[in-house]
């Protein structure tokens, strides 16, 4: 049920100039302590290391894709479509607001490190003993259970979960624009007035009416730029194998029973893999660094090298290559071991990957599989179909491999290993 608030509330936003806040509902769920905590999490993860301005947090980012999503139902209603249910706006405006609330600190890189997923640990708050829950609650007892399946995809409304969750989502459009203005790039600039202007609700999805091509053409190359020139970053890449190696190198201490010399309750729930869902909510990046910064004085010395290499950035050093195979890969370990080195810590080798635009994917349902242009004749077109540009970045793209390694330690050890593979990390990044 709709609930206005008695004065409209304001964000000023470097995005979007302003975000409005018209629902009671919304209100209460911004100043709950589990969306608070978003302000602790940064939304780039490591790559403030890379890009000195990209400080901004899952916070920001959450209140832009509510607003987005807010414009976009405007919009739908006061142009009255009849193909947008009125009575689900407070299900997408709670699920664009609460769509993160489960990120954890330095996001995807912890998720890779513990096997988590955030969407999981989102629904997991969004159901479980919290604030957020009490607040989802009073809009009935089944409301936090709607919000809950638009996160993981099995919301009994489409164009809803379109709204949240599709290759031209409100969550795709913030990111973009945020983390281009905050990392001083070009690449995310898209014109998203003309982009939501053009957006139709339409047999149960949204499109976009074939007029506005030319705008989600340069959305999805600002996408693929993005990716490529920010978020694959190799100075990033570095950071989050650090980071990676330690999360990795202390549950090796902890599983061992070490006695580390400075331990807090959900760091131990995390390794020993039975967080609860209030500790979870302790887990944010302040934490998590003043752990790092502690470890710097471990008698363990890997530890405390690695965690003294991200909060000093003394990155790996890097070195392109454009053909690996297993037999080099193999190789390059052995010799490692060879030389004193250890291979698990001593070297990474990264190949990054993007999908920029999957125009065929029979697996995934209708609402997220593509998107759709509406001609004047209401026919539906996929954009790659029509769209040289989307054609041609459709499709799995690589990148090149990337040696990894602590160039102080590699140097001296040269001139002991067999010259194909010293020559590997004779190059210069």
């Amino acid at each position: 049920m709709y609930s206005p608030i008695t004065e409209e509330k304001v964000f000023k936003d470097p995005i979007h100039n302003y975000i409005h806040v018209q629902d009671d509902v919304i209100w209460r769920l911004i100043n709950t302590p589990e969306f608070q905590r978003l302000r602790r999490i940064r939304q780039l993860g490591t790559s403030f290391l890379t890009f000195h301005g990209a400080e901004h947090s899952r916070f920001s980012h959450s209140l832009g894709v509510y607003e987005i999503t807010r414009r976009i139902i405007s919009q739908f209603e006061r142009k009255g479509y009849s193909d947008w249910p009125a009575e689900e706006r407070q299900v997408a405006l709670c699920a664009a607001l609460l769509h993160d609330l489960g990120h954890g600190p330095f996001s995807h890189s912890i998720e890779e490190a513990f096997h988590m997923n955030h969407e999981d640990w989102t629904c997991r708050i969004l159901l479980g003993d919290t604030c957020v829950n009490k607040v989802l609650q009073e809009l009935g007892a089944d409301f936090p259970e709607k919000v809950a399946s638009v996160i993981n995809k099995t919301y009994d409304k489409p164009i809803v979960m379109n709204l949240v969750t599709s290759p031209l989502d409100a969550d795709r459009m913030d990111y973009l624009l945020r983390d281009a203005y905050y990392t001083g790039v070009n690449y995310g600039t898209i014109d998203i007035d003309r982009i939501l202007r053009m957006l139709r609700p339409h047999r149960d999805r949204i499109v976009v009416k074939e007029s506005g091509m030319h705008a989600v053409e340069d959305y999805l190359m600002s996408r693929y730029q993005m990716y490529w020139q920010v978020y694959f970053h190799p100075v990033t890449r570095s950071s989050e194998i650090i980071l990676r190696q330690i999360f990795r190198r202390a549950k090796e201490l902890h599983d061992q029973g070490y006695a580390f010399q400075f331990m807090v309750e959900p760091i131990s729930a995390l390794f020993a893999n039975c967080l609860s869902v209030q500790q979870y909510l302790r887990l944010d990046e302040a934490l998590i660094q003043t752990a790092f910064l502690q470890w710097t004085e471990e008698e363990d010395k890997l530890l405390s090298e690695l965690c003294g290499r991200f909060m000093h950035r003394r990155l790996y050093k890097y070195v392109e290559i454009d053909n690996m195979d297993l037999d080099t890969i193999d190789g390059i370990r052995q010799t490692f071991r060879e030389a004193g080195l250890h291979p698990e810590y001593d070297l990474e080798i990264d190949f990054p990957t993007d999908l920029p635009y999957d125009k065929v994917h029979s697996d995934l349902p209708l609402y997220e599989q593509q998107i759709l242009l509406l001609d004047r004749h209401d026919n539906l077109r996929e954009i790659s179909e029509v769209s040289e540009i989307v054609r041609s970045i459709s499709g799995i793209h690589k990148g090149r491999y990337h040696l990894y390694y602590p160039e102080e330690k590699i140097t001296p050890v040269l001139g002991v290993m067999p010259k194909k593979i010293a020559s590997l990390f004779s190059q210069h990044d």
